[in-house]
């Protein structure tokens, strides 16, 4: 996977590589979806309590959007849409602490537990809104959505510090995906930067409201 998927597609961080080396990403899906773990694909994990399906984004895009993050051995991180908690893991070994938001109970125990596991201890699963963030444990240094988003709510940027940074895939109304690096200078958003496409499923709370025009 490093070798054939990160190294050739411009993931050049050497700590986002080692971390992936020792991240046993078939321990974050389900036995039906061991075989398929490591290919570079979206995952089907599981569904939430509200229907919908959740997913493990590709290798490539989950290490992309990483280095994307800059992420810091002194940052302290939010990860919105916890899920199997992979992404939490691997922040886990990049940052200082990781706080994983997540809005069913039963993936956010199952996480917990897996995090547990693996001795991931300087990362927590926490419950809420996926689209309304934590402030509890705010502001952050990163926010890594961890899903595809149509939509950002201005709630998020608010949870992040002055120089703070928010990556996110963002997928058009053509269904077209890039991903996005926000950087909050004072109390603004002053950068929005595309960094790379890619295309992955819309994390739920995060979908486009429709709007109808009368005649």
């Amino acid at each position: 996977m490093v070798d054939s998927q990160l190294r050739t597609n411009e993931v050049t961080d050497h700590r986002i590589l080692q971390a992936m080396l020792d991240l046993p990403r078939e321990k974050f899906v389900p036995e039906d979806k061991v075989g398929v773990a490591y290919m570079d694909r979206d995952i089907l994990v599981d569904r939430d309590n509200e229907g919908a399906n959740r997913y493990m984004m590709s290798p490539t895009t989950i290490a992309r959007l990483t280095q994307l993050a800059s992420v810091d051995e002194k940052d302290m991180v939010l990860v919105i849409g916890c899920a199997t908690g992979y992404e939490g893991a691997l922040l886990g070994r990049l940052a200082d602490s990781v706080v994983c938001l997540e809005q069913d109970e039963r993936l956010e125990k199952a996480a917990s537990n897996r995090l547990e596991e693996l001795e991931c201890d300087n990362t927590a699963t926490v419950i809420g809104r996926l689209d309304e963030g934590y402030f509890k444990e705010g502001p952050y240094d990163v926010i890594l959505i961890n899903g595809g988003v149509e939509v950002i709510p201005q709630g998020l940027f608010d949870q992040l510090k002055d120089g703070g940074r928010l990556v996110a895939v963002e997928l058009s109304q053509e269904n077209v995906g890039r991903a996005h690096l926000y950087r909050k200078i004072g109390d603004e958003v002053g950068e929005n930067r595309v960094s790379f496409d890619a295309l992955t499923h819309v994390l739920p709370g995060f979908k486009r409201v429709s709007s109808f025009t009368f005649c």
